[in-house]
């Protein structure tokens, strides 16, 4: 299975509620945390939605 690792690279502060919430499902707690999941089409979209506060790692 593929993964993927996301990588929040700006503050929540000032972010609406929704898009903290969809900080908070993908496991990004702080600034410039990284995360690792499966890549599913699920988890495209919950980054599709926050993906001018984090960034997908290498």
């Amino acid at each position: 299975m593929d993964t993927i690792k996301v990588k929040q690279v700006k503050s929540r502060i000032n972010s609406s509620e929704v898009q903290k919430r969809t900080l908070d499902a993908l496991g990004l707690t702080k600034m410039n945390k990284v995360v690792e999941h499966v890549d599913t089409p699920t988890l495209r979209g919950l980054i599709n939605r926050v993906q001018h506060l984090v960034e997908i790692v290498d």
